[in-house]
């Protein structure tokens, strides 16, 4: 069984790991973008600049930028050649070395994908719905700790959400997490930031403390609402949350579990259904903002 993070040391740590500035294709600064998320209540970033040839394959420096009451992860959107059906790949890598080299000439990005965990990174797949990744391509890339299941750009086109992939991945066996995140370039017809983000539990700001439990599946994610508790028991599901309309449980198997209501704060759902397997938790909204645990995995019934 994959405990949920809350009794994890710590506490949680709200930050955005998919955002660009004018190093690449972003509308401003790194100055700027970090104060923008300070301001918004953030206590981390990760500027994940497109590191291409075009834009000198930027590894955006943004440690002048910490405080002891705010951090900065350094990491870059990776590319390489190609997936079924685009010309590249689009790969997020959060806690990257300064001085990460290129690509090689013919490296794929599966393959730098790999050299990138190897050198200590956090890798996500990064929207795969907007990517069009096949499953083929999804299995393909076998570093990635986590799957972007919301991206906010992606969702300003009506690609945003690519939970199917992520539960077929899972279903075949990968061990995945999922996070949400803003893709932020500030230009003038993205939609606003600070749309989706982590929150991630652990003992201190420090960038380490965060990778540590970012590799480890202790966060989760959102749009809106919080997720304050999440606890397995006697085959239920505890939730506790922020008020929401509506509580689901789904998982390995099609069906789901689901609460309704008006200003729901603590819930409990049975979870036989997915006995052997996974499940995950939603909660949306009054205003349709919804927040997700990563996969909880399950023992074989009882």
């Amino acid at each position: 069984m994959t405990e949920p993070p809350f009794n994890q040391p710590g506490r949680f740590w709200r930050g955005n790991l998919h955002t660009h500035s004018n190093h690449s294709d972003g509308a401003l600064s790194p100055e700027k973008t970090v104060a923008h998320y300070r301001a918004a209540g953030y206590d981390f970033l990760a500027i994940t600049d497109h590191f291409r040839a075009k834009h000198g394959f930027p590894l955006t420096d943004t440690r002048p930028l910490r405080t002891p009451e705010f951090t900065t992860l350094l990491g870059a959107e990776l590319h390489g050649p190609s997936t079924e059906f685009s010309s590249e790949w689009h790969i997020v890598a959060v806690g990257l070395p300064l001085g990460f080299p290129p690509p090689a000439l013919g490296e794929t990005g599966p393959q730098l994908a790999r050299r990138a965990r190897t050198a200590g990174a956090f890798i996500g797949m990064a929207h795969p719905a907007a990517s069009l990744l096949t499953l083929s391509d999804a299995e393909s890339l076998d570093a990635a700790h986590a799957v972007e299941v919301y991206n906010a750009l992606s969702a300003y086109e009506d690609r945003g959400d690519s939970w199917h992939l992520t539960d077929v991945l899972l279903n075949r066996g990968h061990k995945l997490s999922a996070y949400a995140a803003d893709d932020s370039h500030f230009q003038p017809e993205d939609p606003p930031a600070c749309a989706a983000w982590v929150q991630v539990r652990a003992e201190s700001l420090c960038p380490e403390a965060l990778l540590v439990a970012l590799k480890a599946g202790h966060y989760y994610s959102s749009t809106g609402p919080e997720l304050y508790d999440i606890q397995l028991g006697n085959d239920r599901i505890s939730v506790a949350s922020s008020p929401v309309r509506k509580v689901l449980i789904t998982g390995s198997k099609p069906g789901k579990q689901v609460l309704e209501g008006t200003d729901l704060m603590d819930c409990s759902l049975p979870v036989a259904m997915f006995a052997g397997g996974y499940c995950r938790v939603t909660v949306e909204d009054a205003a349709g903002r919804r927040a997700w645990s990563n996969p909880i995995h399950l023992g074989p019934p009882r």
